[in-house]
């Protein structure tokens, strides 16, 4: 769980370039003059706080919370088989020296069998747990990307860059973030989501 915030800003920084990609990739858009074009020096450009979009996305929140909940009761659960296993180690050192050389025999085995199995199970839960966290990224990337997407079509933007301490933008002047309206328009779509209404009335144009 550990990895999981710095898995969740790559997600983001993945979703900030998607919005970049696809709108200088085309021939329209890539063109540098004419009236088909969009000069690139005449692109307006905005950038989000990323950590603040990770922090305050209630969608990430809730979802981030329910799987490190169920991390939790997966390491558990582990623990419980791994400390049962355990016990019957102890009672089988304990127990040894009177059982035959077969009962002994047949003893060790049960244990290598439990050890194995119990390996098997905690890379089952391992690579459980990275499908749920691979899904959670996937969602993530696929509403932020969704989002930006309509917000620049909205508010004419050409450029969305993410900034933070490791992004390559050292400076951004306040005028060129939308890191809170951002914020916004995506805890309001997952309000009405959660809400049942799919058609959101809420705009996602700049004040």
């Amino acid at each position: 769980m550990k990895n999981l915030s710095l898995i969740l800003n790559v997600v983001l920084l993945l979703a900030v370039a998607a919005l970049y990609y696809l709108h200088f990739s085309s021939p329209k858009s890539a063109a540098v003059g004419g009236n088909s074009g969009v000069l690139l020096q005449d692109a307006k450009i905005a950038y989000i706080n990323s950590d603040s979009v990770l922090k305050y996305y209630e969608y990430l929140t809730v979802n981030r919370t329910e799987l490190e909940s169920k991390g939790l009761q997966m390491e558990q659960d582990f623990r419980n088989r791994a400390q049962s296993l355990q016990n019957d180690v102890a009672t089988y050192q304990r127990t040894v020296n009177n059982m035959t050389f077969g009962q002994a025999k047949a003893a060790e085995e049960e244990l290598t069998k439990k050890q194995q199995n119990l390996q098997l199970y905690q890379q089952s839960l391992s690579q459980q747990l990275a499908m749920e966290e691979g899904k959670l990224n996937k969602e993530l990337y696929d509403r932020i990307t969704a989002f930006l997407k309509d917000y620049a079509k909205e508010n004419d933007l050409q450029i969305v860059l993410k900034y933070d301490p490791t992004s390559d933008v050292l400076f951004g002047g306040e005028t060129l973030d939308i890191t809170q309206p951002v914020i916004d328009g995506l805890n309001g779509a997952y309000k009405n989501e959660k809400a049942g209404v799919k058609n959101p009335s809420d705009s996602t144009k700049t004040k």
